[in-house]
């Protein structure tokens, strides 16, 4: 064997692993911006998150010895990504003013069935019968946790629906322009131009952060940096098929984050919403997975 193919295969076994770290980590981040919300302006709280984002994501150049390009490829699809992830960040910090942090998760999951459901409009993709059915069922997951008896104000649930909706919106565009950049290069674009924008906003609702206030922000900035650096290195030595079964582990730590934390555990009605989302989102992979081999 040789030492490419030996680097490929751990590439591929560590691969799910690099996926599960990242995904334990971004309900970290979105708790963190939860602890900051209730001092600070959402305007200013995900600022912190870009700003900070921004600073450690630098370093990764470094690592990866790669000459930073501050403009990449097909800037006008990197625009539209970028706005569309901010916009996704903006909602689903929102989200987390009025309900639970497990529960917006729980709402967010509805994202992979969005991006289903918009895959013939954006990319021109087929999607058949069975895949059609599974989003429908998916969606009738929401309602359980939308229910009622769910924790939270209904605002949160629609902010954190918007959310998933931006969140299918980026991860369409990002299969466009996969080959145009490189991921850092992607990231970067997405970190400065987000932090310019989010900065002349930011003297309208500029509230000097205490200590703690401001190593929250670092905190919600490093996670995402981390976060993202996992799935780069996830996306080595994984497809996103293989890969897209392990992002459900983030409502391990969202669930824990929200217990210890805030004392908050989602209700019956919400696991068996996640559960209804959850196999959907599966099923519609398994569908995939069959039509590739086929």
């Amino acid at each position: 064997m040789t030492k490419t193919n030996a680097n490929n295969l751990r590439a591929t076994a560590r691969a799910p692993l690099y996926m599960v770290l990242a995904m334990l980590l971004v309900p970290l981040m979105d708790g963190t911006a939860k602890l900051l919300i209730s001092d600070y302006s959402l305007v200013q709280v995900v600022w912190g998150r870009y700003f900070f984002h921004l600073l450690t994501l630098l370093p990764l150049f470094i690592i990866f010895r790669q000459k930073p390009s501050p403009i990449p490829k097909r800037i006008g699809l990197q625009l539209t990504r970028t706005l569309v992830l901010l916009g996704d960040t903006a909602l689903f910090f929102g989200a987390l003013i009025f309900i639970p942090l497990a529960s917006g998760k729980a709402v967010f999951f509805v994202a992979p069935l969005i991006m289903t459901a918009l895959a013939p409009f954006i990319l021109k993709e087929k999607v058949g019968v069975h895949r059609w059915g599974a989003v429908i069922v998916g969606f009738s997951g929401t309602l359980f946790i939308l229910s009622p008896e769910g924790e939270g104000e209904i605002v949160g649930y629609l902010l954190a629906f918007g959310a998933a909706s931006f969140y299918a919106i980026y991860l369409l565009l990002t299969r466009k322009i996969t080959t145009a950049s490189s991921p850092l290069d992607t990231l970067l674009f997405t970190a400065v131009l987000s932090t310019v924008i989010l900065s002349c906003l930011l003297p309208f609702y500029w509230v000097m952060p205490d200590l703690d206030g401001w190593l929250l922000m670092l905190a919600t900035g490093l996670l995402g940096t981390l976060s993202h650096f996992f799935i780069i290195k996830a996306f080595e030595g994984g497809d996103a098929s293989q890969l897209a079964p392990f992002a459900y582990a983030e409502i391990i730590s969202a669930t824990l984050f929200g217990v210890i934390v805030f004392g908050d555990f989602p209700g019956p009605t919400t696991w068996i919403g996640i559960s209804i989302v959850v196999a959907s989102g599966l099923y519609i992979l398994r569908r995939e997975r069959k039509f590739k081999a086929s």
